[in-house]
């Protein structure tokens, strides 16, 4: 009884090396296919090594382009900073060209007052201020009229207050210290008022 016992085990070991045996057959051919062999996967193999080297071939040339970009862009940044930097130099250039003409006669009058002891000095400076006014309108500066308007804080800054003559002038612009200016609608310069109280 022994004996079978060993033949017993011996077969059993014979019919455990076979189950593994087809267990290994069987995932070979799942990795490999269907009745394939080891031998279908070299192709495939070489497919992903061409679709690689082609992938890094074009990450290179993203990254070049991205590199282009990316300088072109600082290059549009410096461009646009120096533009505005020599836009802002010149940007009165055209108002101070319109007025050298002005500054031109006002060398002439002093001079000419100069030389005849400031005979005609008030009649030349009138003229000036007109001219130098007419300059300025013609750019859009304007002064703003605040006499008798009610006081703004928006437009008048006030100096100071002064007892009203009468009630209707309570709260209203009595005085105009200084004028204030508007270049193209926009307030360039509040005006300096007393304001009545």
């Amino acid at each position: 009884m022994a004996g079978k016992n060993k033949t017993a085990g011996k077969q059993d070991e014979k019919l455990q090396q076979q189950s593994e045996d087809n267990t290994l057959i069987a995932e070979n051919e799942q990795t490999t296919g269907a009745g394939g062999t080891s031998e279908n996967k070299a192709p495939e193999a070489s497919g992903s090594d061409d679709e690689l080297v082609e992938l890094r071939q074009q990450l290179g040339e993203l990254k070049e382009k991205y590199m282009r970009l990316y300088a072109e862009f600082d290059n549009f940044k410096k461009r646009s900073i120096r533009e505005k930097i020599d836009w802002m130099r010149t940007a009165a250039q055209d108002t101070m060209s319109a007025l050298l003409p002005v500054l031109d006669d006002f060398d002439r009058a002093k001079k000419f007052a100069e030389e005849n002891n400031g005979d005609g000095w008030s009649d030349g400076i009138e003229l000036l201020y007109h001219k130098l006014y007419n300059t300025l309108k013609a750019k859009d500066l304007h002064p703003m009229i605040s006499n008798g308007e009610n006081f703004d804080p928006e437009l008048h800054d006030a100096i100071t207050e002064i007892p009203a003559p009468s009630d209707d002038m309570k709260g209203k612009v009595m005085d105009t210290i200084e004028k204030g200016y508007r270049l193209n609608e926009k307030i360039i310069r509040h005006a300096k008022v007393v304001v009545g109280k």
